[in-house]
């Protein structure tokens, strides 16, 4: 039998009908057996002194006819053997492959070698053969030999192929020399091709399916990728003889899972916040450097601003603006316009025809000679600095609307952009589209929530008021960006101010509308001067109101907030007390300057929208120098959920109250406030300014008409002794009518009271009367009905306001100082009125 004798696998190594492996007959040329081996005695059980000098044909009586073995040795030599039936000593029938072979004819005549095998052997025998010259020329599987010294013995054809020139220029070279400068994609081996041969050679321990990344010398100018696998050779002793390296070229495989493993990185990373700037830098994170070297991301500007985009001409592609740009470089070479501006691509560019036609443009191969290019001198000079050789650009579509485009460039990266890649960078950009899509919408109704917030919130706090006041909210909805908690500052009747915190149940629109319906309520009714208590109560009826409506709208449940909870407080500077009411809140902090902070014992009313419980109110003594802190639930139950730990920290905040009130407001932010909030903060902090008592004049006058002249006296010196005469006509008219209307209309007794706050004028007349004036407006014949209506245009407000024991007709004039700066006045109670000045009222008749 013989095997190709040139190219691999010549050798026909273990041939089973060569002698040495064969079972060995010598024939004369009678067919006598004259040598019998002991490999033919194993072969058919007879022993040699069974069969020698007798007929082969007479002791293995074949099965298939007699003389067989005669027609080998006289009519056929066969190369690879003919199949015979001989019968075993055993009695069964057994299978052959034979050859005979004459050999040269000795003194006794001819003599002939008939060699014996196993059929079944030699046909394995041939498959094994077989299956070892086609893994030697045929097989896509690279194998290479390499020796004990591990330099290369032998490649296989597809090993070959991956080798320029002829082989013999490799033979005896090292694994590392034949693939260099490449890289082991695993930390656990090393990253030397030598180094694990190495390894398997001195431990036989086989390595599979090894991924190694380099560029191989048949094709130096690409990456490919291999899956490598190694293992031992060695003799029948166990005696090592090298390592066979088999090798796979997996570069589209390697390829097709790299963008697999891109896109679920895409869905994990792009769109992981509604932030719409964010969303359009982690698309260019993906980008680069797994897929570009450059990508820009460009947007129209509506998009950008949150709007819906606008229809758009046909080939018109709008106002574009650049969101983000990211380059495997830190200095961005190839930017030309930096985020924010507006970027102007010429006509006919890839970004223009993108925008206007709607779809992808691929330029595996940039011709930096395009008429786009020319047009564009910058940018052309740029991509020639670089040697950008590859272009593509995208469009961002989601909903059927067109948003943007995205533009890749590779100059550091050899290969051309191809279909995968275009298919791959569509597809992220569709994720991507899609997540900008619902940032964009949330912008647009995030500015919707804010724009409703800001316009219930209050816009500034009043500065005319014996109260400084700082503030700080931080809404905790992270979707809607608003949230239920409400503060404000009110002016109040005889220089007083009325200070409010509240928190409405839930987040978002549904508490941000309630908390505007519940601040309006508070405004109403603390026009009316009511007391804190009183205010809850009313404010309580209204909550259960609201709770009713949301239950009839929607029976089977609704998201939304039907309670809030409230801490009303009223600061007056001349006694320097506020006295305070609290709805399911938290109580007020007060802060000394020689003592510990303090928190009230103000009585714990029911939540608003409990209904059927009272309320209760205290006072508080308030010292010059301190300050009162007013907050809601979410400021101390910030820190871990525990409102004691947080009460702790609030009194070290609130320490030093000597400090300007911004710097208290961030050391409040800083300490309670360390990370995002869970829940809705607001907190107001508020510095009374009491009045001293050169600024407060009271009199007890008589119940009967006199008093109107001694009024008018007692106003004129304290003007006078105030330097403020020039409001004298105006106070004059002003006392003497509530003095009269109370002596008319009222019962006694009376008392007058002036106060001089800093920058109005009051004037106080109390009785002991509930009823309460109103201004009308009297007929031609009547003779009075018109003093109201007086102090209305006199006054910047005027209001009544009710006591335990009756009640109290009040005024407010503008000092000089700040006349400009007032408001006109108004002929409504309570209200700013324009009307005449005091010099066009001088003649009017006063009654």
């Amino acid at each position: 039998m013989t095997t190709p004798s040139s190219g691999p696998g010549a050798a026909a190594l273990g041939d089973p009908l060569r002698g040495t492996r064969a079972a060995t007959v010598m024939l004369d040329g009678r067919g006598l057996v004259t040598g019998w081996s002991p490999e033919a005695e194993q072969l058919l059980g007879y022993g040699a002194q069974e069969v020698l000098g007798r007929s082969v044909d007479a002791v293995a009586a074949p099965a298939d006819g007699a003389g067989a073995v005669g027609r080998l040795m006289h009519h056929s030599t066969p190369e690879h053997g003919e199949g015979i039936t001989l019968r075993h000593r055993s009695g069964r029938l057994l299978r052959v492959a034979a050859v005979c072979r004459r050999l040269p004819e000795t003194v006794a005549g001819p003599v002939f070698l008939l060699l014996l095998t196993d059929a079944e052997d030699l046909g394995s025998w041939q498959m094994q053969q077989a299956l070892l010259h086609a893994v030697a020329t045929q097989s896509s599987v690279a194998l290479t030999i390499y020796g004990p010294d591990l330099r290369v013995v032998w490649a296989n054809s597809a090993a070959r192929q991956e080798l320029p020139g002829a082989f013999g220029l490799y033979r005896g070279r090292s694994g590392d020399e034949l693939y260099p400068g490449g890289q082991v994609l695993s930390a656990q081996y090393p990253s030397s091709i030598t180094q694990i041969m190495s390894r398997v050679l001195e431990t036989g321990q086989t390595v599979e399916g090894l991924h190694y990344r380099c560029r191989p010398l048949a094709d130096p100018d690409h990456e490919h990728v291999w899956s490598l696998s190694c293992y031992r050779l060695q003799d029948a002793a166990g005696r090592p003889l090298g390592v066979c390296q088999e090798s796979v070229d997996v570069t589209d495989l390697h390829r097709a899972q790299r963008r697999l493993a891109l896109l679920n990185e895409a869905s994990v990373l792009i769109g992981s916040t509604l932030d719409l700037r964010r969303t359009v830098q982690e698309l260019a994170e993906v980008l680069v450097p797994g897929v570009a070297d450059f990508t820009a991301v460009d947007l129209l500007r509506d998009v950008l601003a949150g709007r819906e985009p606008r229809a758009r001409s046909a080939g018109r592609p709008g106002d574009v603006r650049r969101a983000v740009h990211r380059s495997v470089r830190e200095d961005l070479p190839e930017a030309v316009v930096p985020p924010g501006r507006t970027v102007h691509y010429p006509e006919g560019s890839p970004q223009w025809l993108c925008l206007a036609d709607e779809r992808p443009i691929l330029n595996a191969v940039l011709d930096l000679s395009s008429p786009w290019l020319l047009q564009d001198y910058e940018r052309s000079a740029r991509m020639r600095k670089l040697g950008i050789h590859s272009h593509l650009v995208v469009p961002l579509r989601a909903r059927g609307i067109t948003m943007g485009v995205a533009t890749l460039m590779r100059w550091r990266n050899p290969d051309a952009f191809a279909a995968e890649d275009l298919l791959l960078v569509e597809e992220l950009a569709a994720r991507a589209a899609v997540c900008i899509d619902n940032a964009r919408r949330y912008t647009r109704e995030h500015q919707s929530a804010l724009t409703l917030q800001r316009s219930l919130l209050p816009h500034e706090l009043p500065t005319h008021t014996d109260v400084e006041t700082a503030y700080r909210y931080l809404p905790a909805d992270a979707e809607a960006g608003v949230g239920g908690d409400w503060f404000d500052v009110l002016p109040l009747a005889c220089a007083r101010v009325g200070l409010v915190v509240g928190d409405v149940i839930g987040h978002g629109l549904r508490a941000a509308a309630t908390m505007g319906r519940l601040r309006t309520a508070v405004h109403t009714l603390a026009d009316l001067d009511l007391p804190p208590d009183e205010l809850l109560s009313h404010l309580d009826d209204l909550v259960n109101r609201l709770a009713g409506e949301a239950e009839s709208a929607h029976p089977f449940g609704v998201e939304g907030v039907v309670g809030a909870t409230c801490l009303y407080g009223v600061y007056d500077p001349v006694t320097c007390r506020a006295t305070f009411a609290r709805a399911g809140h938290p109580p007020p902090a007060l802060a000394h300057l020689e003592k510990a902070v303090e928190f009230p014992d103000i009585p714990a009313g029911p939540p608003l929208g409990v209904g059927g419980l009272p309320f209760e109110s205290a006072e508080v003594e308030v010292p010059e120098g301190s300050i009162l802190a007013l907050y809601t639930d979410g400021l101390i139950t910030a820190s871990d959920g525990d409102p004691d730990i947080g009460l702790e920290r609030l009194s070290f905040a609130l320490a030093h109250p000597d400090r300007p009130l911004e710097e208290i407001c961030g050391g409040m932010e800083r300490i309670l406030l360390q990370d995002r909030p869970r829940d809705d903060v607001a907190f107001l902090v508020a510095r009374p300014r009491p009045l001293s008592v050169d600024n407060v004049a009271s009199w007890n006058l008589p119940f009967e008409p006199t008093a109107v002249g001694q009024a008018r006296a007692l106003t004129n010196d304290r003007l006078a002794q105030w330097q403020l005469e020039e409001l004298a006509f105006s106070t004059e008219l002003i006392v003497s009518e509530l003095v009269t209307n109370a002596i008319r209309h009222a019962r006694g007794p009376i008392a007058l009271r002036l106060i001089r706050g800093r920058n109005r004028l009051i004037c106080a007349v109390s009785d002991h009367s509930s009823t309460s004036p109103r201004m009308r407006r009297a007929h031609v014949v009547e003779e009075g009905g018109r003093g109201l209506f007086l102090v209305a245009q006199f006054a910047l407000r005027w209001g009544t306001r009710y006591t335990g024991e009756g009640k109290i007709i009040w005024a407010e004039l503008p000092l000089p100082s700040s006349e400009a700066d007032a408001p006109a006045p108004s002929n409504t109670p309570g209200v700013p009125t324009t009307g005449s000045s005091p010099a066009a009222c001088r003649t009017a008749p006063v009654h």
